[in-house]
């Protein structure tokens, strides 16, 4: 394993199967994000997505207390209607950022994922939780709106769900975010490493073009119709041949199948 990117708020490793991880550091006990380490995080992620290397990126906080436990409201709390337009664009741009790394993104959820946090994890391809992990869109208490990467929950777990989150500001536990389908899967306190890291590998594993091009499709389907998303994706398909995978793929897989075939 090697470092990608040292930083004061950010930790970006890759190891030798393709795996990276970024860690939020120095972010207090709740690795709360302010604007510095939305710059690091930010940083971090561009020298992660350059990597051809990278397979599968784990998005995760220090230590076990929080994810991300929200956006700095000491920072805020100073905020003026200029200010605050650059902090959540800033914010905005940290999470199209994780959408955008080439490859899938795991964030790895235990204890608390509140506010801005929650609005990153919701960035990430995979969520894996443990049953510490405690969700929440709290912003309505401290007179803000909850904006930006919220607007995915709707689609994510249903409008009427994400009227009760966002509203109700109301935290949920792994047990219902899993039940709702904002989680992918949940296990129990201690094992989510082990967790995660199964799935990493698995995702490490798998033909890394194809990998990269469903990710880039699944990210262009969310912005295009549904008829646009089916002729795009004709294109796609005729480039795959182009990296040469699925002639060695699907060539060792008939050669495979003929030879079973001839020892009967």
């Amino acid at each position: 394993m090697h470092t990608v990117h040292p930083s004061r708020h950010a930790l970006a490793t890759l190891d030798e199967a393709g795996i990276g991880t970024l860690q939020l550091t120095d972010a207090g006990a709740l690795n709360i994000v302010g604007s510095a380490a939305i710059a690091d995080l930010r940083d971090a992620l561009a020298a992660l997505s350059a990597a051809p290397q990278l397979r599968v990126l784990v998005l995760r906080g220090s230590g076990e207390r929080a994810f991300i436990g929200g956006a700095d409201i000491g920072e805020m709390a100073t905020l003026n209607p200029a200010t605050a337009e650059a902090f959540i664009t800033r914010l905005a741009g940290l999470c199209d950022a994780v959408a955008e790394v080439p490859v899938p993104v795991i964030a790895r959820l235990t204890g608390w994922c509140l506010g801005g946090g929650l609005e990153v994890a919701l960035a990430c391809d995979l969520r894996l939780a443990d049953d510490s992990a405690m969700f929440g869109m709290p912003e309505v208490k401290v007179g803000i709106p909850s904006v930006i990467h919220a607007a995915l929950l709707p689609r994510l777990i249903g409008e009427s769900r994400a009227n009760a989150m966002l509203l109700c500001c109301e935290n949920i536990d792994a047990a219902q975010a899993e039940a709702w389908g904002l989680v992918h899967q949940r296990c129990a306190a201690g094992e989510l490493d082990a967790l995660v890291q199964r799935r990493a590998e698995a995702l490490a594993a798998l033909p890394p073009m194809a990998l990269r091009q469903q990710k880039r499709l699944l990210r262009h389907w969310q912005t295009v119709p549904l008829a646009q998303a089916v002729r795009d994706s004709i294109a796609e398909f005729a480039l795959a041949y182009a990296s040469g995978e699925p002639q060695a793929l699907m060539g060792e897989f008939m050669a495979n199948k003929r030879a079973r075939k001839a020892r009967g």
